[in-house]
């Protein structure tokens, strides 16, 4: 089979297609014909070398997939092959075929292409936890969606209309109309000068209850600036650190430097709060992780879970996928699709 390789720390180029056996599954384990594998912020800084807590090269990255499941280990029905599903992975999520444990992989709904089920996984489990589990967002509050025009802001969207909250997000300015049409009710490009102000004026000088922030620490400081008394600060990404080779580890030792202090002084008299959200360190909490998906594919059933694909690349281009995302390009996700015939 084909899967992708990081094969060393740098730019797109380090992403290679190499062909290995086709995996088997052992006890309690399915194989997943991958039909669709979705591409995050994450695995580019993995390949940059910035992703804490990342394997060291050679990998495979990738940590949600669509497909059908053709192969079983010991000790699972054989009733599981031909059925179509989506997961979470542990990394290997850029290949032809994966294997994982069967109970984490979910039934895709009949209503969604393999594309569409691969935007779910990671993406709607992240904006559910920044939004609702840690963020406590209710329908009299308002949350700023930083980055609003990429895979976890537009699920952030879906799931803060479905609470009943009013949106507000930021995303470069050729991004607005669609994400207005999305139902975001006021976008501002980060890129303008004054548009923190702007969403004072909004708020009417109040500040919003929630932010959720994957850029990096400039970005966080900033976005506690815009907190009302009791709002909530989640960080969730590191986007800004995004370089090639020794850049991207001068970025990340920048970073450091320039991270917030959080003064517990300061946030208990301010009645604010700080929180972070990494879904790749909660892979051992299986039980939390399908309550969480198993809320989205309920969504999808009600109509209010609505994945956009912005753009499918074929398996071996991954590097093409991470430039485009690079260059901020995406409005939404981001899909690899093997081959129509892979082995």
């Amino acid at each position: 089979m084909i899967q992708v390789a990081i094969t060393g720390h740098g730019g797109p180029s380090r992403l290679q297609a190499r062909t290995v056996p086709i995996p088997e599954p052992v006890l309690g384990q399915v194989r997943v014909a991958v039909r669709a594998a979705g591409v995050n912020f994450a695995d580019i800084l993995v390949r940059q070398g910035v992703y804490p807590g990342a394997p060291k090269p050679p990998c495979v990255v990738g940590h949600e997939i669509a497909g059908v499941v053709d192969g079983v280990g010991e000790g699972v029905d054989p009733v599981w092959i031909g059925r179509e599903v989506l997961a979470l992975t542990d990394y290997g999520g850029y290949a032809e075929y994966h294997v994982l444990d069967a109970h984490r992989a979910l039934p895709k709904p009949e209503g969604l292409s393999f594309e569409a089920a691969a935007a779910l996984p990671l993406n709607y489990v992240t904006a559910w936890v920044l939004l609702v589990v840690m963020g406590s967002l209710r329908d009299d509050q308002i949350v700023l969606v930083q980055n609003a025009g990429g895979g976890v802001g537009l699920a952030a969207v879906d799931v803060a209309r479905h609470i009943g909250a009013r949106t507000l997000g930021t995303a470069s300015s050729r991004k607005h109309a669609f994400l207005l049409d999305r139902g975001l009710e006021r976008a501002f490009d980060y890129g303008e000068p004054g548009w923190r102000e702007r969403v004072m004026e909004v708020t009417g000088g109040r500040g919003v209850d929630l932010v959720i922030d994957p850029l990096g620490p400039k970005s966080w400081k900033a976005s506690l600036g815009l907190l009302a008394p009791t709002g909530r600060l989640g960080m969730f990404g590191i986007s800004d650190l995004a370089a090639a080779g020794l850049r991207a580890r001068l970025h990340l030792a920048a970073a450091m430097v320039r991270a917030p202090r959080y003064s517990a002084t300061r946030l208990v008299t301010g009645n604010r709060g700080v929180f972070g959200c990494n879904i790749h360190q909660m892979y051992a909490q299986r039980g939390k992780l399908n309550a969480w998906l198993g809320q989205i594919l309920r969504g999808v059933a009600d109509g209010w879970v609505r994945p956009h694909v912005d753009r499918c690349f074929d398996l071996a281009n991954a590097g093409q996928a991470h430039e485009y995302i690079e260059a901020r390009r995406n409005i939404g996700k981001v899909i690899l699709r093997p081959g129509m015939n892979p082995r």
